[in-house]
């Protein structure tokens, strides 16, 4: 591997948003990083937003396929939903027997067998993902109080297909487990300090689903950390250790906490 050749690192977002979190990460990353956000399907256009695996796929291991197919080397990092749409866009690249990641890295993301009560919970009616949103601060202040609000009329269907989205990848991953091939990369697991949902065991969790190391790491913020400089810092010194070794999995930097 050469050493200018720069590492892609591909990356999905949380659900209700868009891809406009990794803006600042084209810097705050470091050298040696090229970000590649990954936008899924309906955020601002026509298209449909999948709520399913099989949409998901559809929509996006085609054009990932072709990017990463070359060989080039890439990491795949996924915030909240995101972590479940990276997982499962890494199993699938896997079954095409195409490139690996040189490690999978999940942000607020729990294990897909490991739900705690507060997430289940924004899967259902409307008025608990409202309640699930504003728990985390993720909502306008007074939006339980105004519904017909332009954010109910343009985040919430969003917010709603996502949470489904999900809701289903993790069922799909559960599903497959005995018949399909666990990963065989390291998974970098990073956790807010503050993060009122995702509990530590969570991230732990992300051990059965990888053959290969896992480490843990927790940085200041909550829920929505993506949005802060320690993630893309501690991420991008991953993507620089990869870069330059290949990628071994004792050399992700810090260890387990």
């Amino acid at each position: 591997m050469r050493d200018d050749r720069p590492i892609t690192l591909y990356c999905f977002a949380h659900a209700g948003a868009g891809v406009s979190a990794y803006t600042p990460w084209r810097t705050r990353t470091g050298r040696g990083v090229r970000i590649v956000p990954v936008a899924l399907p309906g955020r601002s256009s026509r298209t449909p937003r999948p709520t399913t695996r099989a949409a998901l796929l559809d929509a996006l291991l085609a054009p990932l396929a072709d990017e990463v197919a070359d060989h080039r080397p890439y990491a795949l990092y996924g915030h909240s939903l995101g972590g479940i749409v990276a997982h499962t866009l890494a199993r699938a690249l896997a079954a095409r027997a195409l490139p690996a990641p040189a490690f999978l890295a999940v942000g607020a993301s729990p294990a897909p067998h490991t739900l705690t009560l507060r997430t289940t919970t924004g899967t259902g009616a409307d008025d608990h993902v409202l309640r699930f949103v504003a728990d985390l601060g993720a909502a306008p202040e007074g939006v339980l109080a105004a519904p017909g609000s332009l954010w109910h009329r343009t985040v919430l269907p969003v917010l709603r297909d996502d949470l489904a989205l999900a809701a289903a990848l993790r069922e799909a991953a559960l599903a497959d487990e005995a018949s399909a091939a666990p990963l065989t990369v390291p998974v970098l697991a990073v956790g807010g300090q503050d993060d009122p949902v995702v509990p530590a065991a969570a991230l732990d969790g992300w051990s059965r689903w990888t053959t290969g190391r896992l480490v843990r790491r927790t940085v200041p913020g909550d829920h929505f950390f993506v949005r802060g400089p320690h993630a893309p810092r501690l991420i991008g010194r991953a993507c620089r250790v990869a870069r330059r070794m290949q990628f071994t999995p004792g050399l992700i930097p810090g260890g387990q906490q």
